[in-house]
């Protein structure tokens, strides 16, 4: 009876070690250990079986040790199965990382070479889904400009077309097709118009807009052109402060470029002959002159300057003629 038990015992023992092959599903190299464990206990109850015909009080002692032995192994397996399986969980974690960041690598390459041919193309970049939300959110202007566009303003002097060059002035340009693209450039006085210097022209005649886009400054960018006839720059009133206020050079003003005034763009000499035709009688704005006070247009828009300035010329729209 008690030799029956220790059989039973070592019999038990081997299918435990049997039992350790599911541990290794999908890891091959934990299944070996745990099979060899199984063929081990196998022998083991084999020798207790001829441990018996010694007598029983020798196939107990061989028979427990033999269970010890296929207990072991078994332990043994099981802790190989385990490891093994933690190192393939812990490789599964590494590739999926290494695929995540090749992932992240291609999209960042498809990015680049769709700006590349947009570029080539004369396209703009990062182009807003909603230009009639960059109206009044300043933040939404994303738009990267063409490399050249051109730009036509219908005044009420008549046309004339602006060719914009983002080199030399990357993130003026950026700005104004920004402004031309989200419609703001519409009903906007000529309000400062100096003979014998240039005429200025950007805020606009609805109060709220000017309140949103009067804290919108953008940096600025080291003249590369001349303040020459025709060339168009943007106002400043110090460092990094210019927002949608824009001015055409009626002569050469090269002093301008000292103080960092950075043109971006230039008028033919064709448009220059309607730039050249907007009134000019007011001058410069008050206090120093009879036109129109900027606080004022500011706060009060287009209402103070049709009441007060009546031969005022107004820009009627702009829009860009090429670059998409």
């Amino acid at each position: 009876m008690k030799l029956t038990i220790i059989r039973k015992t070592v019999f038990h023992a081997a299918l435990g070690a049997l039992a350790l092959a599911p541990l290794a599903t999908g890891c091959g190299k934990a299944e070996a250990p745990a099979k060899a464990a199984a063929v081990k206990a196998g022998e083991a109850v084999d020798k207790a079986g001829e441990a018996a015909k010694a007598g029983a009080g020798e196939a107990a002692d061989k028979a427990k040790a033999a269970a010890a032995a296929a207990k072991q192994v078994a332990e043994v397996a099981k802790k190989e199965a385990l490891n093994t399986a933690k190192v393939a969980a812990h490789g599964a974690e590494e590739t999926a990382a290494a695929a995540k960041a090749a992932a992240a690598k291609t999209a960042a390459a498809a990015k680049v070479a769709v700006a590349a041919n947009a570029t080539a193309k004369g396209e703009a970049q990062n182009v807003p889904a909603d230009w009639s939300a960059v109206l009044t959110d300043p933040s939404k202007a994303t738009a990267i400009a063409p490399a050249v566009y051109k730009v036509k303003f219908d005044t009420t002097k008549g046309a004339f077309v602006m060719t914009v060059h983002r080199e030399w002035a990357p993130k003026g340009a950026d700005r104004f097709y920004n402004l031309v693209k989200a419609g703001y450039f519409k009903d906007i006085g000529f309000f400062r118009a100096i003979d014998n210097f240039m005429v200025q022209f950007g805020i606009h005649g609805t109060p709220k807009l000017n309140t949103v886009w009067r804290p919108a400054r953008i940096q600025d960018d080291p003249p590369k052109q001349s303040n020459k006839r025709g060339y168009v720059t943007f106002a400043t009133s110090g460092k990094d402060s210019r927002t949608t206020q824009v001015f055409i050079n009626f002569k050469d003003n090269g002093f301008l470029d000292r103080m960092g005034f950075s043109p971006f763009g230039l008028i033919d000499a064709e448009g220059m002959k309607v730039v050249d035709s907007l009134y000019k009688g007011y001058g410069e704005g008050a206090p120093r002159g009879r036109g129109p006070l900027q606080g004022r247009l500011q706060s009060e828009g287009n209402a103070y300057l049709k009441k007060d300035f009546p031969k005022m010329d107004f820009l009627k729209s702009a829009e860009v003629l090429d670059g998409k």
